[in-house]
């Protein structure tokens, strides 16, 4: 699959320049190594562990006057780092053609400037990503019956066994923000933007994974859906307003949902582990049973998910009190030259007038001088 920007110049083979130019064709030839490692005996077994999900377990459900139906679930293990690994590249790819076959069209139309341009890539990739995921999540609440029975959160914990939509959507999604880590270097991001970057890279990372290893998986899709739809709304409002500065209206109703959604996040957290788990039938730590439903794991998960709300209602504050900064400087932009105008008008009235004096015309005060 081949990815190339129109360069007229050709960096020298395997120079910084050249590998960010031609980043996708070299992923997609890793990637395409593993799909062809099917076609061989000797290699499909290895080729497999990375294109396939892992940790199938098969049980047979009794349904009442039919014969026994078996279903296919799956758990985690170490070999889903080898899945990851190969649906990061496939993230990587996919970064790629949406990059240059639709957001740098839509780029070269509106002629942004570098800051503006920068925003509106992240944006335009993370509101494909948010919708996306956000439809596949919920599609998932609903088939599970997570949303009508929210019991189901916590009950029958541990949750090792996952559907297979289930599961793929973790390894997607642990995927995707890995990919995040090498775009940092192939999309030439600011040493300035890193820092902020890495932050939110790594808190996504830490608890999906999180969710995931500790078997909270069903928190974890419950709470990464509402998150996801969250932010979805507030870069959707971002490029509506690279579109038109005057379409301001989606920040005002995303700032309220965010406030709910971590109202919210909080509300879910708490129900589940601090008063679902404390009170299963199944307590203590054990490993080969996945059970960890011990007072130190959920004290560590809920400080955790508070500590993350808390920093992240914190950059809400800090974000909205700059806008307001901005909009107060830019009335006050707005009201200076109107200022300034009207001055001038005064200033060129009193120099007309003292033009007049000046070339002779008569004031009625020296019309009575001259008639006397």
């Amino acid at each position: 699959m081949g990815i190339r920007k129109k360069n007229n110049k050709n960096p020298p083979v395997f120079s910084h320049e050249f590998v960010i130019q031609n980043h996708a064709d070299i992923v997609s030839c890793v990637a395409m190594v593993f799909l062809l490692g099917l076609m061989f005996e000797v290699t499909s077994k290895v080729a497999v562990l990375f294109i396939t999900v892992q940790y199938n377990v098969t049980i047979s459900a009794n349904a009442e006057g039919s014969e026994e139906t078996p279903l296919n679930y799956f758990h985690h293990g170490l070999k889903d780092l080898a899945t990851v690994f190969f649906y990061m590249l496939v993230a990587i790819i996919m970064h790629a053609i949406i990059q240059e076959y639709v957001l740098d069209k839509i780029n070269r139309k509106m002629h942004f400037s570098k800051t503006k341009h920068s925003k509106f890539n992240e944006s335009g990739q993370l509101s494909i990503f948010y919708l996306f995921s956000c439809a596949w999540g919920a599609s998932i609440l609903i088939s599970e019956k997570l949303l009508s029975n929210p019991v189901n959160l916590w009950e029958g914990y541990p949750h090792t066994l996952m559907p297979f939509q289930m599961k793929f959507f973790y390894i997607c999604q642990l995927g995707y923000w890995l990919h995040a880590l090498p775009e940092l270097y192939f999309q030439k991001t600011k040493k300035e933007d890193i820092p902020r970057q890495l932050v939110y890279i790594s808190l996504y990372l830490v608890h999906i994974a999180g969710a995931y290893i500790l078997n909270l998986n069903r928190l974890g899709l419950v709470l990464l859906v509402l998150h996801y739809f969250v932010e979805l709304l507030f870069h959707v409002s971002r490029l509506i307003y690279f579109s038109n500065e005057n379409r301001q209206t989606g920040f005002t109703i995303w700032a309220v949902l965010y406030v709910l959604g971590r109202l919210l996040t909080l509300s879910l957290s708490v129900l589940t582990v601090g008063f679902g788990l404390a009170g299963a039938e199944q307590q203590g730590l054990d490993l080969a049973a996945g059970n960890f439903n011990v007072l130190f794991v959920r004290v560590t998960v809920l400080a955790a998910i508070c500590a993350t709300q808390a920093f992240m209602m914190w950059k809400f504050i800090n974000f909205q009190l700059r806008r307001w900064r901005e909009h107060a400087q830019h009335q006050a932009q707005k009201r200076k030259p109107a200022a300034v105008k009207s001055k001038a008008k005064k200033d060129r009235a009193n120099g007309v007038n003292g033009a007049l004096s000046s070339n002779g015309a008569d004031s009625p005060r020296s019309r009575k001088e001259k008639s006397s």
